[in-house]
């Protein structure tokens, strides 16, 4: 069964870091682009930071605050995430997808998402 496993989330301090973790089972991530997406309570999901072979794209409010590797021998996809704000309080999901898209449309729209993880709690609050 392919899954996609997040980790890491809780509640941190406003400036504050946290690592995400995505596991792929069952599902080889170094083949496919990564999204890592998010929800706010009462808000719509948005794409945060996603991936292509060659292209990287960013949500306007996390440049420079957020990064995205990736460790394919753990099969894991990280996203780190420093200087923490309020309104970074979301569930945040990863996702893994590709065909013939563009890094925009896979944030923006999630076009070419096939696999998705049912998400972890970040929690920015003092």
């Amino acid at each position: 069964q392919l899954q996609l496993v997040e980790s890491g989330g809780g509640l941190v301090q406003p400036g504050g870091s946290l690592s995400l973790s995505c596991v792929g089972r069952g599902v080889t991530l170094e083949y496919y682009y990564i999204g890592w997406f998010r929800q706010a309570p009462g808000k719509e999901r948005e794409g945060v930071l996603c991936i292509t072979d060659d292209s990287t794209y960013y949500l306007d409010s996390v440049k420079g605050r957020f990064t995205i590797s990736r460790d394919n021998a753990k099969n894991t996809v990280y996203l780190q995430m420093n200087n923490l704000k309020p309104e970074d309080t979301a569930v945040y999901y990863c996702a893994a997808g590709g065909g013939i898209t563009t890094v925009e449309a896979m944030c923006t729209a999630a076009t070419g998402m096939h696999y998705w993880g049912k998400g972890t709690l970040v929690t920015v609050s003092s």
